[in-house]
């Protein structure tokens, strides 16, 4: 396929007691209602359900790609739908936003205990999912595809110029361990974190400056897999898919994989979020604002100092970077806050995709009341109590099964 010919959605979640909120490790059960068999991946028509490393995490995804989002977050509703009615037997359902925000990975985590389970052991033994930064993750990837080495690196450029910008409209995850972080996407604050013992596997979350298909693999991911050998002898981890890094490239479908959307309270709300993503990296490679070779002469370590900006404040970030404003046709000189950068894309990307529509309310929510994140710290304060965390994330669980925006005073 070519440049914006198809899209691939992925959206996880946690599967939480119905009335406690606490996780609870069901995913093989989930999956074992529908595919009769404690399969990985189950598919479902035009949407399939699979698993995660973490047992109280499913993830609902594009079966394939698919030419138009329109629609597309009714149908993932429907699907959220049909697994909480299987999961209300058990006194389960399922709970969005990008961490549970009291769950000990210390003591609840559960890997996945059946098909490829060599994959999650290794994982574990080398960097060990005891942590948030793997057990008490829930993200929303974007899969775009591209069909040659020239699609290739315009895309890629686009792309890791927008990764910085990402938490600003996306973060939902401002509460870990029953407290409220120092970061708003909390998330990635612990993702960043997850492979420091093989710093390549990460690196600086921006992916460096790499645009043709041969340099990516023979240096970037060849990189990863030297430096893992010592600790995974059998080459288990040895895939493109050990990359960690905020876009990484998936050889096997031809697409580049954005791995840094916090998911969000309901599959509406994250359509829209990708739709305004898609089409801000569409723009850019149209050369809409500036050119490829600018976007492409951007240093990893550059980008990734704007992106720790984000992760922290979300949408409240300022960015002072002038030549980064100018990336994106920003009009007003010195520092501007992401929400606002955020508003100025919107309004400049609304009128080039037919769904727009679709995504109105949940992005002009986001630009009257700010990010997930942000609204949930409104509605529940800075010190909330347990009941107080699990009356908000109950009220954000009804969100996801009713296809409800959540209001900071609702």
């Amino acid at each position: 396929m070519h440049l914006f010919e198809g899209y691939g959605i992925e959206l996880e979640y946690m599967i939480v007691d119905r009335e406690t909120l606490s996780v609870r490790p069901l995913a093989d059960k989930l999956l074992e209602q529908v595919g009769g068999s404690y399969e990985m991946e189950v598919e479902l028509g035009s949407v399939a359900w699979s698993n995660e490393l973490a047992l109280h995490v499913i993830e609902l995804k594009t079966n394939g790609p698919t030419q138009s989002l329109s629609g597309l977050g009714a149908t993932f509703r429907e699907h959220v739908q049909r697994m909480d009615e299987i999961l209300e037997p058990l006194g389960a359902r399922l709970l969005p936003t990008a961490m549970h925000p009291w769950m000990d990975p210390e003591t609840e985590l559960r890997l996945w205990p059946h098909e490829h389970t060599d994959i999650y052991q290794t994982f574990h033994r080398i960097f060990n999912c005891r942590g948030h930064g793997w057990a008490n993750l829930q993200s929303t990837h974007i899969n775009l595809p591209f069909a040659d080495d020239p699609e290739f690196a315009r895309l890629h450029a686009a792309i890791r110029v927008v990764l910085p910008l990402l938490p600003g409209l996306s973060a939902s995850s401002p509460f870990v361990e029953g407290t409220r972080s120092a970061f708003l996407d909390a998330r990635l604050e612990a993702y960043r974190h997850n492979a420091d013992s093989v710093f390549s596997v990460m690196g600086h979350v921006i992916p460096e400056p790499v645009f043709s298909t041969r340099d990516y693999q023979e240096g970037l991911l060849e990189s990863i897999y030297r430096d893992l050998a010592p600790l995974d002898r059998e080459g288990v981890l040895r895939h493109e898919w050990v990359n960690a890094r905020g876009c990484i490239a998936r050889f096997d479908r031809m697409a580049l994989e954005i791995r840094l959307l916090d998911v969000q309270e309901c599959p509406e709300a994250d359509i829209a979020v990708a739709g305004a993503v898609i089409e801000v990296v569409r723009a850019l490679v149209e050369e809409a604002w500036v050119g490829v070779r600018e976007q492409q002469r951007w240093h990893e370590r550059e980008l990734a100092e704007i992106l720790l900006e984000g992760i922290r404040d979300a949408d409240q970030a300022v960015i002072s970077n002038r030549r980064f404003l100018e990336t994106f046709g920003y009009p007003e000189r010195g520092r501007t806050r992401m929400r606002d950068l955020w508003q100025h894309l919107i309004e400049s990307v609304a009128a080039l995709n037919p769904s727009w529509n679709e995504w109105h309310s949940a992005l002009d929510l986001f630009v009257r009341e700010g990010c997930l994140a942000t609204r949930i710290v409104d509605a529940a304060g800075l010190s909330p109590d347990r009941e107080r965390l699990r009356e908000i994330y109950g009220s954000l669980a009804d969100c996801l099964t009713n296809g409800e925006l959540f209001r900071a005073g609702s």
